[in-house]
């Protein structure tokens, strides 16, 4: 290790380094390779990051503006790029890694599980599933659970669910209720029906027509979404009660229980988006917890496995009951492997002495961003509840996030591109806290030059 240069020991930069990803290489991939045969040097991290930014610019469809940095292998809340420069890791791989990186509870579980099975579809019942399943209906509001792969599958599960639902209960009605509520800033995938329910329209545009029926309201605007949800026309509202991609906007309490009590008068369905902000997040296990208002189903995913792919819609009996064998489904979902991984997570982050240290530790974060950076003219103001936090900005938030990582934190955007999106893993410590603060605010004069 003594060969490794520490990022975190390093002076702040505030420049952003040039790399030419379209340099032309001559390494080829084999992709038939016999199983007897020695893996490639990829697979050994052999490569340097220059090479995999230029292979990645030859064979990926270009879907996703890359930071330029390669990750090869993390510890707890540190990661690697493949020269050992460290990284405080405040991204959590998008608010997934919620126990870190390597956590040996984790490692141990899926080891474990990889050598007894690790998948066999849902043609056939599984011991982790159910296992899974019932530690979900436990501790939560919900009676029922879908598994799915992924946050965005979720969604697309409780869109079909909802208009089922009102087929149901009302076998009579030639044309049930089918239109859906959801609001500004809000971000629910990017598959054709979440991405219908996703507001900005640059998710959309390029692949519209999407699913009709989709009316946006003003996240928070209690009259409006009253008004529209009791002409009985609405099948569900989709709502974060805190909004990660969006800016990390957090709904108020009068607001959610508003939109519950508007939805039972009217027969519709209330769905609590909890992708990003459930699973200890704001220090709750679930984020519901903390505004009084229970769903009637609620979709969750990214810190569930741990880092593995999968999600799940929770829900009510009276929703599950409207759903018959073939109506949904899906072939890798809730699988042996990824259960056992989601077990393990849920285990450890639902102890109570883990979410009340995920609540200390975000109270002490905010108070400290709040007294490092508030009286920097381009921060407007810092929001969230536990460890997902924003920090809104004057200006565009980029030329930071390229200061922070080169000085060794990474962190995201968020909103409009002008929000610092903090969602670090939840078990980082208070000296880690400490070092990301200090690198925002030693990087922070990098945003007087985006105005020269």
């Amino acid at each position: 290790m003594g060969s490794i240069r520490l990022f975190l020991n390093r002076p702040i930069s505030l420049s952003t380094p040039s790399v030419d990803i379209h340099r032309s290489v001559k390494t080829r991939a084999c992709l038939n390779v016999d199983v007897h045969v020695q893996p490639p040097d990829s697979v050994k991290l052999n490569l340097k990051s220059k090479e995999v930014m230029e292979m990645e610019a030859k064979v990926l469809v270009g879907t996703y503006a890359r930071n330029p940095l390669v990750l090869a292998h993390g510890k707890g809340c540190k990661l690697y790029d493949p020269e050992g420069l460290e990284y405080l890791d405040c991204t959590s791989g998008i608010a997934v890694n919620a126990l870190g990186h390597g956590d040996p509870d984790w490692v141990r579980a899926v080891t474990e599980q990889a050598n007894l099975l690790t998948h066999v579809s849902n043609v056939y019942y599984s011991i982790p599933q159910v296992e899974l399943a019932k530690r979900l209906v436990a501790c939560s509001f919900a009676d029922r659970v879908l598994f799915t792969n992924s946050g965005t599958e979720a969604n697309e599960a409780a869109i079909k669910f909802a208009r089922k639902f009102q087929r149901v209960i009302h076998p009579d009605e030639k044309h049930p209720a089918t239109g859906f509520i959801a609001f500004t800033n809000s971000f629910h995938g990017r598959t054709m029906g979440a991405v219908a329910l996703t507001s900005k329209k640059h998710y959309r545009f390029p692949f519209e027509p999407v699913m009709p029926g989709v009316t946006f309201l003003e996240y928070g605007n209690m009259q409006a979404a009253r008004e529209l949800i009791k002409c009985g026309k609405i099948a569900a509202v989709f709502v974060e009660p805190i909004q990660g991609e969006g800016g990390i906007y957090s709904a108020t309490k009068e607001f959610l229980q508003s939109l519950r009590s508007a939805c039972d008068e009217a027969g519709c369905l209330l769905v609590f988006d909890e992708v990003q902000c459930g699973l200890g997040r704001t220090g709750y296990l679930w984020a519901y917890e903390a505004y009084g208002a229970v769903p009637d189903i609620m979709t969750i995913a990214k810190p569930l496995a741990g880092g593995l792919p999968i999600g799940a819609a929770l829900m009510s009996e009276r929703v599950a009951a409207a759903i018959k064998f073939g109506e949904h489904g899906s072939t890798f979902a809730g699988g042996p492997l990824v259960c056992t991984a989601a077990i393990t997570v849920l285990d450890k982050i639902s102890r109570p002495g883990f979410l009340t240290s995920v609540s200390k530790k975000g109270q002490y974060f905010k108070e400290m961003l709040i007294q490092k950076l508030g009286g920097n003219s381009h921060v407007r103001e810092v929001r969230g509840l536990g460890l997902i936090i924003g920090i809104e900005l004057d200006v565009s938030a980029s030329p930071l996030v390229d200061a922070c990582r080169n000085s060794g934190l990474l962190i995201l955007t968020a909103g409009e591109g002008n929000v610092v999106r903090l969602v670090p893993p939840l078990i980082i410590s208070e000296q880690e806290l400490e070092r990301a603060a200090d690198i925002l605010f030693e990087c922070l004069p990098v945003l007087d030059k985006t105005l020269k």
